[in-house]
């Protein structure tokens, strides 16, 4: 049996451990905020919590092992000043805002405006003001009392940023009046007041962004003005990988290697940071883009130019609704949906319900934060929450710190929400002070956020919000679980692990390989490192193996580096099942290594856990983990640490010092960084040799006629697929493996098969996105009858080709293709890779049961039609096999569709079905119109 295991702070931060059948990997990762603009000098000293308490928990029960309790051998175990940036970002964000504002400042709205009276002064207390402000109450209207206060932010901002052209005075009312147009699925717009981008997902966003500056250029029009609108945060934490372990210098390796394999993608955000207004780059080794933007990025309130509003983000990744622990409005969007936020188009989205989610009691002993998001993963699964918010209130609220609510909204693409959002309370405030904020700051926010009726008291009875659907939980019935093996919201109690996984092997194959662990540790923050040295933790870990690895993303993403030869050998010679325990928050199949069929999700102490005892086929709380040193049986309850050790080592060991002295330098990079040589010119020069950075091949020959919607007659189906296709599966982000599409395009090359390295680093080139499109090796086509892979079947010949091959093969045969899908079609991370590749395969539909939010989104972002099966209906109730030609009977005016009707489509054999056509507001009609959003963009800026 092999094992892949990772832990996940109270912080939604990561420990995160692969154990293999030979190895077990540890990655930790963890940080601390930053203070908002304006405020990097003010930081008053930090208090302690137990924002890191389940990590130092993991870190003990390793400690406790070196302390006569360890098992015995056989089981080895720049760029520029940051608030400066900010402040000239400030500006140049203003530069976009409306012109003739009534307040001159971010977010002022026009002379003119409808709204004007609501510009309203904030006073200090002891005299003078904070600034100005668009305040909700002034409206006076009754009706925005009940609202939820997550739509509250929404009202805001479409009143601040109302021009009568965006923004209508129809938008601000139908936020307003929520409670009935939501359930019309009414359209509004919202413009975010930032971005934050990691590199795998915003790499490919920013080549999109230099390529339309060739294209502006090629239309006659100047490149310069292509800039973002609104502040970019890119953070570069996807690339470093696991390839050395267990040793004292496995950082310094492995960031050696990342450099070396990644020097064309660093250089072209280099290039990037100085090329374009408003955006900062992060370099690697600066820790995990959530993790920064909670610690360091968030404003939670704008100050800019005299005037006050709600912090808000979209970023391309889908848990960048990490940020809704603090009260920020933010949820994972696409590369190609942040593009057009970059260049100020308003995000245009439906009206969503709200859940409001009731918690009450408290967490027992020993239950952790993990158990909960677990338990409230489930529940919203069951519930159906798609496309929703959900806003977390009652009581049960107070109880739980702000680390612990970073957990539970990190979850929230899992159970498949908007976002998981947490009004801003007195938790909220406590922790800003913690991480540094002045108390001027926090009083501001405070002062702001009371004022606009934003602020929630959890121990005051709520008699506001009035909410679409209510859920309800008591903490104090939440109980030590884990989540797989193959989904995160499939919960098993941990007494019931044992019993689950052996429901898993179904009594196929037993335990043929002894079990052994690969040890890594993997922080999302240089503060993690220092408390870890400081407390002398980092000593025991050591001891067991788990040396500091690098800082990034690692296991949750595939890069959790390759097993031994003769492991992995074994694993496929005798066909074992094997099994990874993280913490981490996706547990997909294949994802944490392409040879981990079965993974499941828990806490970081359980990960720990299971990382010595080496095996999941395990009952803690009746059999030992281990033989200690003294011959006798080591048991679960023996290393698991209370809450009062953990308390007392965060309250001597984490300290204020490492804050300022980490988030200070933050900007500077590293040598390797800084020694980078990038060119200087407006244009960026594209390298035809380059294997990483490619101009893509979407945004060639564009002129300023828009297309009009796309014809498909007799296509043929590219693949048949069923439930729970994830973008992993449609587009992988693992290790490129040798004789595929995507290898083979490499070694024509002259790229060594070592250098291959993942899909995810090599997005930026569309070569490789079009060759990896379903190239998971755990994909399913009901096409092959059976067989797995990322294969299907030609359907005139019956070949069977890789589906890049038979892509193509149908390409230059002249032939349109669909694909057909089953529920949650394109569930997972938001990689617009997902929906450029299967353009780039020359699909012109998707007809699925259903469609995850972003990704439906995303196809409608590159002309993609996405068609959902009538309630009841799929294609194996319509008897579809996948060998017929389809036509769909879409008109080729763009007049005569509107958002959300319905499509007949037929068969060559007479056979016909409708479909509701999933482009859902008039905006993404227009999108459409033009071939998706970055044409459309291109021609309104050109």
């Amino acid at each position: 049996m092999a094992s892949t295991a990772g832990l996940q702070t109270s912080h939604g931060h990561w420990f995160n451990t692969t154990l293999t059948s030979s190895q077990s990997h540890l990655c930790f990762r963890y940080s601390f905020p930053r203070p908002p603009a304006g405020d990097f000098l003010e930081c008053s000293p930090p208090r302690r919590s137990r924002r890191c308490s389940y990590a130092v928990a993991a870190a003990i029960v390793v400690e406790k092992l070196g302390q006569g309790r360890s098992l015995g051998p056989s089981l080895p175990v720049s760029r520029r000043s940051r608030d400066g940036f900010l402040a000239r970002r400030g500006r140049q964000q203003l530069a976009a805002a409306p012109c003739g504002s009534a307040v001159e400042g971010a977010g002022a709205a026009p002379a003119t405006d409808r709204f004007a009276k609501t510009l309203t002064i904030l006073p200090k207390p002891g005299g003078g003001e904070y600034g100005k402000f668009y305040s909700i109450p002034a409206l006076n209207d009754p009706k925005i009392d009940k609202l939820p206060y997550c739509i509250r932010i929404l009202l805001e901002s479409a009143v601040r940023n109302y021009d009568n052209f965006q923004v209508t005075e129809s938008d601000v009312q139908n936020i307003i009046d929520w409670e009935k147009t939501s359930p019309k699925l009414a359209e509004i717009p919202f413009k975010p007041a930032r971005l934050v981008l990691m590199d795998n997902t915003g790499g490919p966003a920013v080549v999109d962004l230099a390529a339309i500056r060739d294209v502006i250029a090629e239309l006659e029009s100047d490149p310069k003005k292509i800039n973002p609108l609104v502040p970019v945060d890119v953070v570069i934490d996807h690339s470093v990988r696991v390839d050395v372990a267990k040793c004292a210098d496995a950082l310094k390796q492995n960031m050696d290697l990342e450099f070396s394999r990644n020097k064309e993608r660093f250089s072209f955000f280099k290039w990037a940071s100085s090329a374009f207004n408003n955006m900062l780059v992060l370099p690697p080794g600066s820790g995990i883009l959530h993790q920064v933007n909670l610690e360091y990025l968030s404003r939670v309130v704008f100050k800019a130019d005299g005037v006050l509003y709600p912090d808000s983000v979209v970023g391309t990744d889908s848990h960048t609704t990490m940020i809704n622990s603090l009260g920020v409005a933010g949820w994972g969007v696409g590369g190609i949906e942040a593009m057009a936020a970059m260049l100020g188009q308003p995000m245009s989205m439906v009206l969503p319900g709200v859940v409001g989610f009731k918690l009450t009691g408290k967490l027992q002993d020993g239950v952790t934060t993990t158990d909960l998001a677990l338990t409230l993963t489930q529940m919203l699964r069951k519930h159906g929450v798609v496309g929703k918010f959900i806003e977390f209130h009652g009581e049960g609220v107070g109880s739980i710190p702000l680390p612990a609510r970073a957990t539970i909204a990190n979850m929230t693409p899992e159970y498949g929400a908007t976002m998981g959002f947490f009004p801003v309370d007195q938790v909220a405030l406590d922790y800003l002070r913690l991480i540094g904020r002045s108390d001027e700051t926090v009083s501001m926010i405070e002062a702001y956020l009371r004022a606009n009726n934003m602020f929630v008291d959890c121990n005051e009875p709520q008699t506001g919000p009035v909410y679409s659907s209510d859920l309800e939980l008591d903490l104090t019935t939440v109980e030590p679980s884990v989540a797989g093996p193959k989904r995160p919201h499939d919960r098993v109690p941990l007494k019931e692990m044992k019993s689950d996984w052996h429901a898993c092997l179904g009594n196929e194959v037993g335990f043929k390989v002894k079990p052994w662990v690969k040890t890594s540790l993997a922080p999302g923050s240089l503060v993690v490192t220092k408390y870890l040295e400081h407390s002398g933790l980092q000593e025991y870990l050591n001891h067991q193996g788990f040396h500091l690895v690098g800082y990034g993303c690692t296991t949750c993403i595939g890069n959790s580096g390759d097993l031994d030869k003769s492991l992995s050998d074994a694993i496929v010679d005798n066909d074992v099942v094997v099994v990874a325990v993280l913490s981490g928050n996706r547990n997909y199949e294949g994802r944490v290594h392409p040879l981990t069929r079965a993974n499941y999700l828990a806490s970081p102490p359980l990960v720990v856990a299971y990382a010595l005892a080496g095996t999941v086929d395990i009952d803690f709380e009746n059999e030992p983990i281990g033989i200690g040193k003294d011959g006798k049986e080591v048991y679960f309850k023996d290393v698991w640490p209370t809450n009062e050790e953990i308390e007392q080592v965060i309250k001597s060991n984490v300290l204020p010092k490492m804050f300022v002295d980490t988030y200070g330098s933050i900007t500077e990079g590293n040598d390797a960084w800084n020694n980078l040589v990038v060119p200087k010119e407006t244009l960026y020069p594209w390298d035809p040799k380059s294997t990483y950075i490619h101009k893509p091949a979407y945004l060639e020959n564009i002129t300023m006629t828009p297309p009009g919607p796309p014809s498909v007659k007799d296509a043929y189906c590219l693949l048949s697929l069923g439930d729970s296709i994830t973008t992993d599966h449609i587009s992988p982000s693992g290790v490129i493996k040798p004789g595929t599409p995507a290898a083979k395009y490499l070694l024509e090359r002259g790229v060594k098969p070592e250098n291959f390295t993942t899909y995810g680093s090599r997005r930026a080139n569309d070569e490789i996105v079009v060759r990896g499109a379903f190239a998971n090796i755990r994909i399913v086509n009901k096409l092959l009858e059976g067989e797995v892979g990322p294969k299907t079947v030609h359907v005139p010949t019956g070949e069977k080709h890789y589906v890049f091959d038979a892509a193509m093969k149908y390409k230059s045969e002249g032939h349109d293709m669909v694909i057909l899908a089953g529920d949650e079609y394109g569930a997972g991370s938001s990689r617009d890779s997902a929906a450029k590749g299967p353009l780039l395969l020359g699909v012109k539909a998707v007809i699925a049961k259903g469609f995850e939010r972003i990704h439906r989104s995303n196809l409608v972002g590159m002309g993609i039609i996405p068609l959902r099966f009538k309630a009841g209906e799929d294609a194996d109730s319509l008897n579809l096999s996948g060998h017929e030609c389809f036509t769909i009977d879409l008109p080729r005016k763009i007049t005569e569709i509107r958002p959300g009707q319905d499509v007949t489509v037929t068969t060559q054999n007479g056979k016909s079905f409708t479909c509701t056509l999933c482009i859902n507001t008039q905006v993404e009609l227009e999108y459409f119109n033009h071939g998706g959003i970055l044409p459309y963009l291109i021609r309104k800026l050109a």
